[in-house]
């Protein structure tokens, strides 16, 4: 008993009253919001040092350097890199309550939201003319990719789990119109409409709505043969 307590002594004193163990996290919410969160601080990071550079560029006072510091601010904006405010439209996507999930008789196609059903929202919206869209706050660009991993969907290679919130900035009537016509969302829609229950649909004008500007990397990440 003595040799006990004065291990668990030694153990509080250097976990200072944490758990010793690597793998606390056993919550799934829990690891992803850790992720997030670090990726976060990682991503300001990254925006600190692109403004230090902007700003020790612009001190040059070279011709070539002007020059391209023009052509980037006429780009930055198309490429997303500046916010846009405007009239929004916010479309959310969950998946099926807890319940219909432990159904085994149910289609896991009819009860999860995969990426295409996000894609084909994004899709949607950039059709009809959006200046700006956001998923989970986060701004999309040209090389902005949505993939499923595991039972999360990762979004510039950070894991989101649902609700999925898609607003996109830009005239909510077209966009409302072109959500209509796309056959893909049309069969997601029918999915939410199941009497048994199935994955969740919303949709919500805003009146107004900003979109951040994209603080990641631009570099691009391609296959090559070997």
């Amino acid at each position: 008993m003595l040799l006990s307590g004065a291990l668990f002594a030694v153990s509080y004193e250097h976990s200072d009253g944490t758990d010793l163990r690597g793998g606390r996290y056993t919550d799934l919410a829990s690891v992803v919001q850790v992720q997030r969160e670090d990726t976060a601080e990682l991503t300001g990071e990254v925006a600190d040092l692109n403004a230090q550079i902007e700003r020790l560029s612009a001190g040059l006072g070279d011709r070539s350097v002007n020059r391209a510091q023009k052509q980037v601010a006429i780009l930055s904006d198309p490429a997303g890199l500046t916010p846009r405010t405007g009239p929004a439209l916010k479309v959310t996507l969950d998946d099926a309550p807890e319940d219909v999930l432990a159904d085994p008789t149910r289609d896991p196609l009819d009860v999860v939201v995969h990426q295409q059903d996000i894609q084909a929202v994004v899709n949607a919206m950039w059709r009809a003319g959006a200046v700006a869209v956001t998923i989970q706050g986060q701004r999309l660009i040209s090389t902005t990719g949505i993939k499923c991993d595991g039972n999360l969907v990762s979004l510039q290679g950070v894991p989101y789990s649902p609700p999925y919130v898609i607003v996109g900035i830009g005239d909510p009537g077209a966009m409302l119109t072109s959500i209509d016509a796309d056959g893909y969302v049309d069969l997601y829609r029918e999915a939410a409409a199941d009497e048994r229950g199935g994955v969740l649909y919303a949709e919500e004008v805003l009146p107004t709505a900003t979109a951040p500007a994209y603080e990641g990397l631009l570099d691009l990440t391609y296959a090559t043969p070997m």
